[in-house]
């Protein structure tokens, strides 16, 4: 089973014109409008978004720790059905199997066994996937509805978003990561699934 993480989408944060908003301080906002375009570029560091937001640290938290129970669950079960693989291994081998029918029961039952784990593991693994794709969900509608709220009064143009390479440049005075990572945390009010799943790591 692959361990599942929050991971945003490189263009989530990309807005276009009036209504859509960044987090940028007013200095930010008095400096970034390009020289002779009339437009009003700002960039949020993803990775620094994905490690200072709230919301991003206390769900990935939480999808480590179903990752981590469905895990155990399915270590459990293996080692269930390694016993039982071996305990009719012995059997045949000390000749414990009256019946040629009887043997062949026992196959087919330790045969049901291994195809219901490998079921489990995939219908976990789907619950997994699908969980993190709506908490990216709810992390991206998150992210848009701040900035628009915010750009109505700071009238970015554009609000670009800053992953790896894929902005070779930038000036550091349209960076407004720290604004908007700010913005976010004091919106942001933890679930109380979330709540209880960060206090349980803590009693760790």
């Amino acid at each position: 089973m692959k361990k599942l993480t929050i991971v945003a989408l490189g263009a989530l944060l990309t807005l276009t014109a009036c209504n859509q908003q960044p987090n940028a301080a007013s200095e930010v906002a008095a400096t970034s409008e390009v020289e002779g375009s009339g437009l009003k570029l700002a960039y949020v560091q993803v990775d620094s978004l994905m490690s200072q937001y709230q919301f991003c640290k206390d769900y990935t938290l939480l999808l480590n720790q179903k990752g981590e129970n469905a895990a155990n669950t399915l270590q459990q079960k293996q080692r269930t059905l390694q016993q039982h693989a071996a305990a009719l291994q012995k059997k045949y081998e000390s000749n414990g199997f009256n019946t040629r029918d009887e043997l062949e029961r026992a196959q087919n039952q330790l045969n049901k066994e291994q195809q219901d784990l490998a079921e489990l593991d995939q219908r976990l693994t789907n619950e997994l996937a699908m969980e993190n794709a709506k908490l990216n969900e709810e992390l991206r509608d998150s992210i848009q509805a701040f900035l628009k709220t915010y750009n109505k009064s700071k009238k970015f143009d554009y609000i670009l978003a800053r992953q790896g390479d894929n902005i070779l440049f930038a000036n550091p005075k349209f960076d407004i990561t720290k604004e908007v990572v700010a913005g976010l945390n004091k919106r942001y009010k933890a679930k109380p699934e979330v709540k209880k799943a960060t206090k349980d790591e803590v009693k760790k």
